[in-house]
């Protein structure tokens, strides 16, 4: 009988996971499954699609993506990221959906719509590694993207990754900056106010006290001891 022939192709992998899923669950298990979703639909798969790669499935709270271009994976990375940073603006820190990236240039078994191999292996060990909205790729992406793509990467050294035999030279990009929820201000009130400050004795007296300047080396506001009244 004869051997089923192995059908092998090279690929860009990109694997992407939510950081802190179980706390977010713990915390509220219907609005972070609904806000997944939503982002799986209205940023996640668009950005995909984009960029000329396809899902190839959900893992949970992750995914795992096939692209024919490394320099396509990563710049949709790259999207993915900025387009989270946008969604997180107006929420608290507690509710934020933040991703790891990590991708990977390598062989891909095909199996009917899945991927198997060290490739892919590489590539959830390299999303591990990334800090929490940021991106990690292996030697071989950065050797393809280098001055191709609007990130830079710097170079954290080969690592040892698990039950991977060869050590893989990583890279990794810095998070970009996600804006601090807007606070709630008071209106500041046209009332005129009235002030108490301290208040020095000039004269040099201890007996005169009560014959006291008010103190300008301190602004109302950090004046210890002062009080305003409406």
């Amino acid at each position: 009988m004869a051997e089923e022939r192995v059908l092998r192709r090279l690929a860009a992998i990109l694997v992407a996971d939510v950081v802190g899923y179980s706390r977010l669950m713990e915390a509220d298990e219907v609005g972070t499954l609904a806000a997944l979703k939503k982002r799986r639909t209205l940023i996640l798969q668009p950005t995909v699609r984009e960029y000329g790669g396809r899902i190839v499935k959900f893992l949970g709270d992750g995914v795992l993506t096939e692209f024919a271009s490394a320099v396509n994976a990563v710049a949709a990375a790259i999207e993915l990221q900025r387009k989270m940073v946008g969604a997180n603006a107006n929420l608290p820190d507690q509710s934020r959906i933040v991703l790891r990236v990590g991708i990977n240039l390598g062989d891909v078994i095909g199996e009917g719509a899945d991927i198997y191999g060290e490739g892919v292996n590489i590539a959830a060990r390299l999303e591990t590694l990334a800090e929490p909205g940021g991106i990690c790729i292996s030697g071989k992406v950065h050797d393809e993207v280098r001055g191709k793509v609007d990130a830079a990467f710097e170079d954290a050294g080969e690592r040892q990754l698990k039950n991977i035999a060869t050590p893989v030279r990583v890279y990794r990009s810095r998070p970009r900056a996600v804006p601090m929820a807007p606070q709630t201000i008071s209106p500041v009130s046209n009332k005129p106010s009235i002030a108490i400050l301290p208040l020095d004795n000039l004269s040099g007296d201890p007996t005169r006290n009560i014959c006291q300047t008010a103190s300008p080396r301190t602004s109302l506001p950090s004046c210890p001891g002062s009080r305003t009244f409406p």
